[in-house]
């Protein structure tokens, strides 16, 4: 058996000897035909970033064939801000590699992940999952390569302070039991993740942890393994689903917001990209150095970072958490290791050494190709963000950079070393570009560049215009003075709680 079957968590491909990516109509069908499945669910992504589905009872095998095949009409108005309700019908088609039994359901239901199609029976130009469709298209059309993607997602568990064993405040990276609560929990969460298709790399108990008005606040984090940046997105949204349907059913409260209260760590949603050409990683040359394509993709994103917080910050609560000291970036530079910058390119194994056998005398040394490892990351994005809109606006920023004919140069230009919030190096601090401080300035930054996702017919300027309304509806001054305010800011905060 295909050694990424034999221990796939998603029962599907296991019963079916077949990956995901291949599934077939035909394949669905016999699955629910085999296996009881009394109920079919479509989800798919909305404006506001959520899921949404529809419940579907088989009734027979012409019914099941027909939904498959056809799929459904959606009020498209409800569904997003840019369709107008006098013409608002849109249709929802399953992509079958999507496909997972429902860990929730009470009934034996299959669930699938839906594209959104228009009246014309085309895919619908500004719905989210077809932008990054698009975005990544036009990557592979320019360069040749393919956009690869992972998430890190962060999260607070919250409930009642019990008083027993307390973490120390802001020290529990990595903690375990019993200093840490929701270890169990987190890994409950993994194993559901998992049976969605989810391609986990670990988890873990993050730095942020407080108490608050009689309740435990407990940051964890669950880190994904690099793929295309489709699927990398719809991974991400199951995540977020799994986590909050298991917390609900555990009495626990859940939230992806990126600031929670000032002085605490906030929660991002840091994103590592890969480039690939036929299954080989290029962001290492051949003598494992940091590559000209990778540096050319960074380029593209220092380029354009200030804009692109209009799709990864995107709500008033997102500037609280991108402010110094907080390893969460406030200027456009890279580095590497260094949790100061904007763009990280972590340690990468690329030291050629064999640690395993260092670490356990005896053994035969590896033969791991550790230069897949190897990615640069985001720093700057949040919970808030829409994925699909998120990976595609990184998708066309990385090919922006190949595009430019100074692109090393900015890469040369923009490289730190050091962290620049540290007062020995302020002068390289003034000497960098900042992000935006509210999402007002970000909306004139993306505005200042919207060409440039609109190009290649990325992003439509309908879904650009639909972006920039909607951080401009959000009052700055609100915002600023929250800062100053803690009663304010936890106004704000749980306004926010349940973003993204």
């Amino acid at each position: 058996m295909d050694k990424h079957i034999a221990l796939c968590k998603n029962a599907i491909v296991t019963a079916l000897g077949k990956p995901a990516k291949d599934f077939t109509k035909d394949d669905i069908i016999r699955y629910i035909s085999e296996n009881g499945i009394e109920m079919v669910n479509f989800m798919y992504p909305a404006g506001d970033g959520r899921l949404k589905t529809l419940n579907f009872v088989i009734n027979d095998l012409d019914y099941l064939e027909t939904i498959l095949s056809l799929g459904e009409r959606v009020d498209g108005s409800s569904l997003f801000p840019f369709i107008s309700a006098g013409s608002s019908d849109l249709y929802v088609l399953p992509r079958f590699r999507t496909a997972f039994v429902d860990p929730f359901a009470e009934l034996p239901t299959l669930t699938m992940l839906c594209s959104f199609f228009d009246k014309d029976g085309q895919p619908l130009e500004s719905s989210p999952e077809h932008t990054l469709h698009k975005a990544c298209a036009e990557f592979e059309r320019v360069t040749g390569m393919r956009f690869e993607a992972m998430g890190e997602l962060e999260y607070y568990v919250i409930s009642p302070e019990t008083g027993s064993f307390p973490a120390t405040d802001q020290k529990g990276y990595h903690e375990s039991g019993p200093f840490a609560k929701y270890n169990d929990f987190r890994s409950l969460c993994m194993s559901y993740v998992a049976r969605t298709g989810g391609r986990i790399k670990y988890g873990h108990s993050e730095v942020g942890n407080f108490t608050l008005d009689g309740l435990n606040y407990e940051q964890n984090e669950i880190e994904f393994l690099p793929v295309d940046a489709e699927d990398a997105a719809d991974q991400l949204v199951l995540a977020k689903w799994v986590i909050r349907n298991l917390a609900a059913r555990q009495g626990y409260d859940v939230t992806f917001a990126p600031k929670i209260t000032t002085g605490k760590a906030g929660s991002g949603l840091h994103v590592h990209m890969r480039i690939t050409r036929d299954g080989r990683n290029m962001v290492l040359d051949a003598e494992r150095r940091l590559s000209d394509t990778a540096r050319r993709a960074i380029a593209g994103i220092m380029k354009l970072a200030p804009a692109l917080t209009a799709f990864g910050n995107t709500n008033p609560t997102s500037y609280f958490r991108l402010v110094p000291h907080q390893e969460a970036p406030t200027n456009v530079c890279w580095g590497d290791r260094n949790r100061s910058v904007l763009v990280r390119v972590p340690l990468g194994w690329t030291a050629g050494a064999d640690m395993c056998a260092v670490a356990n005398p005896g053994s035969e040394a590896g033969d791991v190709d550790a230069t897949q490892k190897q990615t640069f990351e985001m720093r700057s994005a949040d919970g808030s963000a829409n994925v699909y809109e998120l990976l595609a606006a990184l998708a066309v920023a990385a090919r922006y950079g190949f595009e430019l004919d100074n692109a090393l140069e900015i890469a040369d230009r923009t490289y730190v070393d050091v962290n620049i919030h540290s007062a020995e190096h302020a002068d390289r601090l003034a000497a960098l570009d900042s992000l935006p401080v509210d999402c007002a300035q970000s909306a004139d930054c993306l505005a200042a560049v919207r060409h440039v996702f609109e190009g290649g017919g990325v992003f439509s300027p309908g879904m650009i215009d639909g972006i920039m309304a909607r951080l401009r509806s959000y009052d700055p001054a609100e915002a600023h003075a929250a800062l100053k305010d803690e009663a304010l800011m936890q106004k704000l905060v749980t306004r926010y709680f349940h973003c993204g």
